[in-house]
């Protein structure tokens, strides 16, 4: 199953920032799936001025949305911008997204 469509980053191919996505407020789930290559880390980060400053996703604690390995995470925002980050991989091919999470 793919992405939906307006809540996805795309594909990471090479480590690079990927995004923004215009987040409304609320609840939601961070998705990334793939091949991680060898040593990466792909997190999900938030953005409250337009992308100049990025701050990593609280998901509880000192707890972040980062994942070395396929996965998902819940995480609550107020609206901002949501960017994918991907770092220390080689050969990536992964897929990123949010979706809203309604109860």
């Amino acid at each position: 199953m793919a992405l939906a469509p307006g809540l996805s980053f795309g594909r990471f191919s090479s480590n690079t920032t990927l995004g923004p996505i215009e987040w409304k407020g609320g609840r939601g789930v961070f998705t990334a799936y793939g091949n991680f290559g060898s040593g990466g880390t792909c997190k999900l980060q938030a953005s409250y001025d337009d992308g100049v400053t990025l701050i990593d996703v609280d998901r509880s604690g000192d707890t972040f949305v980062t994942f070395t390995a396929n996965g998902q995470g819940g995480f609550e925002l107020g609206a901002c911008k949501l960017y994918a980050v991907l770092s220390g991989a080689t050969s990536p091919s992964i897929d990123a997204g949010v979706e809203y999470a309604f109860r």
